[in-house]
């Protein structure tokens, strides 16, 4: 009864939201539902699909394809938090300075690289990273060096993959990052000055802290963002699955292939590891009492 009369009482700030849950409901709930079901059939897109229990999922576990492309995306997450995370607390740190000139310039200059298409940054990077022609490797040989085969060895081939994921997202983080910095009060600062503390007793005892609400959202983000990352391997794509990204390998088993069934357990592998993930990052946010 307090249920029923809570909605007509908040009738019309719940006509308001209708719209996204009905959205929701239509293009992501029903469609992960459908994707569990899927998960457990044989299916090629065409006909009906035809039942086969936890195959797909015992499948999985003997594809050594899947394990490359798991290794692989823990690869990419762990190098994208890293380093997109340093470089947008360097790069946001060096905007908010007030010394800077022409600030306006280089927070418009540091954006740009995420304004960019993804599918034109790819293809540029397989130039520059080209074995016989590319920038990368003629600069390489400039200084006495030898030529890299970045995109046709199994051990370098993701280290182009990581730098233009990196190339590309930081822009974004560093915005979010260069908020929280203008956010926190000047005082804290001064008082820290007074009180004869150095730059570096600033940065961990004041900014620190202070981001460490906006650093918890990027990192989850980042986690979510890296275990999707599809256009980067996807563009500049290696030997074998010496690159392949988990979601990039989905995509192939649906869509080049034609295994959905099969495409579908991936799915539910991905969205069940990104949960636990979130979890836990989650439960050791709480522990620390931070939320």
């Amino acid at each position: 009864m307090k249920i029923i009369k809570a909605v007509k009482r908040y009738r019309y700030p719940y006509l308001f939201i209708l719209p996204f849950f009905l959205l929701f409901l239509i293009f992501q709930l029903i469609p992960l539902i459908w994707t569990v079901g899927i998960s457990f059939t044989e299916w090629n897109g065409i006909g009906s699909p035809k039942s086969v229990g936890l195959g797909n999922y015992q499948l999985l576990m003997k594809d050594y394809m899947f394990w490359d492309a798991v290794k692989n995306t823990v690869y990419y997450w762990v190098t994208g938090v890293v380093f997109i995370l340093l470089l947008a607390l360097l790069v946001s740190s060096l905007l908010n300075n007030k010394g800077l000139k022409a600030s306006r310039f280089f927070k418009t200059a540091s954006f740009l690289p995420n304004v960019c298409a993804a599918i034109a940054m790819g293809i540029i990077f397989g130039m520059l990273f080209d074995e016989n022609a590319g920038l990368i490797n003629q600069i390489l040989v400039t200084f006495g060096g030898t030529r890299v085969p970045w995109l046709t060895s199994v051990t370098m081939s993701k280290i182009p993959v990581v730098i233009l994921n990196v190339w590309r997202n930081t822009p974004w983080f560093t915005m979010i990052v260069l908020s929280g910095l203008l956010n926190i009060s000047p005082e804290y600062y001064e008082a820290a000055t007074v009180d004869g503390a150095t730059a570096v007793q600033k940065f961990f005892k004041i900014t620190l802290p202070s981001l460490s609400n906006i650093l918890f959202f990027c990192f989850i983000t980042l986690t979510v963002d890296s275990w999707k990352i599809f256009n980067e391997p996807y563009i500049l794509s290696g030997p074998g699955t010496s690159n392949v990204s988990l979601f990039q390998y989905m995509y192939q088993s649906g869509f080049s292939i034609f295994k959905m069934g099969y495409a579908a357990a991936i799915g539910c592998i991905l969205t069940l590891i990104l949960l636990i993930i979130s979890i836990v990052q989650f439960a050791i946010r709480v522990r620390q009492g931070e939320m």
